[in-house]
């Protein structure tokens, strides 16, 4: 007995299996009734043709989920390039427009530049569309516009009472956390450019005119090396720098490339520090404070990378982002039979100031695109550059007052009359 022959059997045949996988589950995604039949020999109509696949439009699944997802790509990458900027150290004029009592109109005009608000809006949106669809849901039941069968959405307000101050300390503690990590870093910061101070100051004050040409030469090498470091470090630590274009003014060609060569750059131009120093004519006691100064160097990268490969535990985040979406998701159907349609405007005002607060928690968390990294780099060129200029004439100044002092006194103590 013959079986009967089904058509999509040499349809079927030549659809490769990654695009049934593909198909279904699209289909299942969108909740769409499987069609075996039609999808298969879709399917290998599309694969029968090389160029016809290529010109035909793309599925509108793709076209769903590229406009679903416009809106927050774009909030990710305003928030991105706002990550990016450069920032400043304050000085007495910002402080002053800082504490100025027009802060606050200054601040509510500038709301829609702030990353932080942009990045907002497509939670922000999805929380208040979706209280727009219960109220019209519960207005459509009133008015019965929908089956009686249905019922009107509405819960006790008791649950919120008692939930919202776990809600409250769940989003002061992760807050908390992100500005320890903020404030962590900024000690280590502080305490790498002390230390880039101080070491420059031995190596100027170590290597002084009666010091052969050699010295000399080490001795600017050495300062370049210690300029270069924090801009290295910088590099490490932020993403999307340039490392090359930064130290391409500090380091020679050569030593450049070996910096740039190497998997880890600031570690690299400690090892030229500490070759540099074996080189100066220097006694061994202040030979062996040069070296111990490095140690700076090594416990700010340690804290800078630690800060950087070790987050917040995850567990502490996804804890609060379920928090937030759940609180605002049953939000409309607690606060109904009170506010009614007033219930849209509650939700968009609770989720723009509660992910707001654990929005700031999160851009924290990274400390160092926070820093003014930039300028406290400039920050130590400058300050050597001003050492090293300064190095002369403040010994002249000395040594002119070392010689009057000793032309003013007689060798027993007594003034020269």
């Amino acid at each position: 007995m013959k079986q009967p022959t089904s058509k999509l059997s040499l349809s079927s045949h030549f659809t490769p299996k990654t695009l049934l996988k593909l198909h279904s589950t699209c289909s299942t995604a969108l909740n769409f009734p499987s069609k075996p039949k039609k999808s298969l020999t879709f399917i290998a109509l599309c694969c029968s043709s090389q160029s016809q696949s290529q010109s035909q439009s793309p599925p509108k699944t793709l076209t769903l989920v590229s406009i679903l997802c416009a809106v927050p790509d774009w909030a990710d990458r305003v928030k991105e390039r706002g990550m990016q900027q450069k920032r400043s150290l304050y000085n007495h004029e910002k402080w002053v427009q800082h504490r100025s009592s027009l802060r606050h109109i200054r601040h509510l005009l500038s709301s829609f530049s702030s990353r932080v608000i942009l990045s907002l809006i497509p939670p922000v949106i999805a929380f208040t569309l979706f209280a727009v669809a219960i109220a019209s849901y519960n207005s459509a039941v009133d008015v019965h516009w929908l089956p009686g069968f249905l019922p009107v959405l509405r819960a006790s307000s008791l649950p919120y009472q008692l939930t919202a101050p776990a809600l409250a300390l769940l989003l002061v503690f992760r807050t908390e956390a992100s500005y320890s990590r903020y404030e962590e870093g900024r000690k280590a910061w502080t305490k790498i450019i002390a230390g880039t101070d101080d070491f420059a100051r031995m190596v100027i004050s170590g290597v002084d005119d009666s010091s052969s040409d050699d010295d000399h030469f080490i001795k600017d090498v050495i300062l370049r090396y210690v300029m270069a470091f924090p801009v290295a470090l910088k590099c490490h630590v932020i993403y999307g720098s340039d490392i090359g274009e930064d130290l391409q003014t500090l380091l020679e060609g050569d030593d450049l490339a070996v910096v740039l060569n190497s998997k880890h750059q600031p570690r690299c131009i400690i090892d030229f520090l500490s070759q540099s120093i074996r080189l100066l004519n220097l006694d061994e006691t202040e030979r062996n404070i040069l070296e111990s100064k490095i140690s700076c160097f090594l416990e700010g990268i340690a804290v800078c990378e630690q800060l950087m490969g070790i987050p917040i535990p995850l567990s502490y985040t996804r804890l609060t982002s379920r928090f937030l979406v759940l609180w605002h998701l049953t939000l409309p159907i607690i606060l109904w039979d009170d506010c009614h349609w007033i219930v849209v405007p509650a939700t968009f005002v609770s989720a723009a100031s509660l992910f707001c607060i654990e929005e700031v928690g999160v851009l924290i968390e990274e400390p160092f695109p926070m820093l003014a990294l930039d300028e406290l780099c400039n920050l130590v060129h400058s300050n050597i550059k001003e050492a090293i200029a300064n190095q002369k004439v403040i010994k002249a100044r000395v040594t002119a007052k070392r010689k009057s002092h000793s032309c003013q006194h007689s060798p027993n103590g007594r003034p020269n009359s």
